[in-house]
């Protein structure tokens, strides 16, 4: 502890032991059916996501060629907006799995409560400084005359509500770190199943367009936070959001910050990526940007199963690791990386299969169906590997390595990407773009298995020869 932090509380971490149950024990000893306890509900919360966003396309998808390639064009902007609440979110559960491993429930709820005091504030500062750049970050994009008035009735009512999304973003990570993936689930299902209601009544009904399905987004938000505050008012679980635990010391902000930084970069670089791809597509007109749109939905509708695993099970590795217990951390790991390749590979080779009737669920345009199916297929030939990069950046942000984590996780949407996406276009025009996406993908997946040979041999080396003693894994 720091004793120049700001302290609203004074009381030992003897005190905040649970006063109930925990919904999960995380110290269980049968590691594969904990895992799946834990991962099964935080991969349908993800899938859940993952659906609405395909719902929301299918929807807009009826008005027109324009509408859905505005409303993928705002999607760089989303990602932008998440990537705030992801890194507050992955360095907050990283925070609060390790330090219940080490039995510290005091130092767990501080880093949830201070979380959550960050969150609102940004929000609004973000909100705040967006909306007047809208029209300005659209042209950069390449947004058309025909695509922009669109393009900013979607965005500007997403953006005001921006500071409830980010609360939800974090609110998730917080109970999925303390075990109760469930509840989590259970809330991103209810906001599903409210903005597939509204979605048609908004947006065909009540003829707002484009704006309704942004505000049946909205509401849905509204909804799910709604019931985040009732569950930490109850209090739901072992980790207590307070007023009294808001900790706003430099100490503690920085342990949040610094293993949230890579996974706020990697966002912040998807949205910058998928900036780049429309702006490649850009030139080569409305059809293009519309299949690129696509082609990156169906990419994204596949990663997040995959990021809800490991997110659902990186509380069983932050524990281990708290605990020091490192015969745990390997079995935990082997399993983790089994299941996100499976689930990555599969993937991966459905969509090339069935990319052309994916594709028909998002445009009934002929051009635009063979461009997408292209472009699926191309950008999901080395999507087998992205289980690895998944599982290998999931591990280290357990670890609290960070500066690792960031080399691997920085990769596939980063600086392996963006040359790529920047050069091949120019040289090789509308193919150019499709290689750059499967080149990033190769590249980063050969980056996670060097890493992921190399993190394994130092937990054996650990295991083998100093078991009982607190080790740091070399990075």
């Amino acid at each position: 502890m720091n004793d120049t932090d700001t302290e609203f509380v004074v009381e030992s971490d003897c005190n905040m032991m649970p006063k109930k149950k925990q919904k999960i024990d995380l110290s269980d000893p049968n590691l594969s059916s904990l895992i799946l306890r834990l991962a099964i509900p935080a991969v349908v919360g993800l899938s859940i996501v993952a659906l609405h966003q395909a719902v929301n396309a299918i929807f807009v998808g009826a008005l027109g060629v324009q509408a859905i390639a505005a409303v993928s064009m705002t999607l760089p902007i989303v990602l932008l907006l998440a990537a705030v609440g992801e890194g507050i979110g992955v360095g907050t559960a990283s925070f609060i799995s390790r330090h219940l491993g080490a039995s510290e429930y005091l130092e767990a709820s501080r880093g949830a409560s201070t979380a959550l005091a960050l969150a609102a504030p940004i929000g609004l500062v973000v909100t705040a400084a967006l909306l007047p750049s809208l029209r300005v970050i659209f042209v950069t994009l390449g947004a058309t005359p025909t695509i922009m008035p669109v393009a900013l009735d979607y965005a500007v009512i997403l953006l005001f509500g921006y500071t409830v999304m980010l609360l939800n973003i974090v609110s998730g990570f917080i109970v999925r770190a303390e075990g109760n993936t469930r509840f989590s689930m259970w809330t991103m299902i209810a906001a599903f199943v409210l903005n597939a209601v509204l979605d048609p009544i908004f947006i065909f009904s009540m003829d707002f367009g484009v704006r309704g399905a942004a505000l049946a987004t909205l509401v849905s938000q509204i909804a799910a936070i709604c019931l985040y505050i009732a569950y930490f008012t109850k209090p739901g679980g072992i980790v207590l959001v307070r007023i009294s635990h808001i900790s706003l010391g430099a100490g503690r902000i920085r342990q949040l910050a610094l293993v949230g930084a890579p996974a706020t970069m990697t966002s912040v670089l998807s949205a910058i990526a998928v900036m780049l791809l429309y702006g490649a597509a850009a030139p080569f007109g409305d059809e293009s940007i519309a299949a690129v749109g696509i082609a990156a939905r169906i990419l994204t509708i596949g990663a997040l199963p995959i990021t809800g695993f490991c997110i659902g099970a990186q509380a069983v590795l932050g524990f281990g690791w708290g605990a020091r217990d490192f015969a745990r951390i390997l079995k935990t790991a082997k399993f983790m990386l089994l299941m996100t390749v499976a689930l990555s590979v599969t993937y991966s080779a459905a969509v090339v299969v069935f990319a052309r009737p994916l594709v028909r669920l998002f445009s009934d345009s002929d051009k635009v169906t063979e461009l997408a199916v292209s472009t699926c297929i191309v950008f999901h030939l080395f999507f087998g590997l992205f289980g690895v990069q998944s599982f290998v950046t999931t591990m280290l942000q357990s670890f609290g390595r960070a500066r690792l984590s960031a080399v691997v996780s920085l990769a596939r949407q980063g600086y392996l990407f963006i040359p790529a996406v920047l050069l091949f276009p120019v040289v090789s025009g509308f193919n150019g773009l499709l290689a750059s996406q499967a080149i990033a993908e190769l590249g980063a997946g050969m980056i996670a298995l060097f890493v992921l040979v190399h993190q394994f041999a130092e937990l054996r080396r650990a295991l083998r020869h100093l078991p009982s003693r607190t080790i740091e894994v070399a990075g």
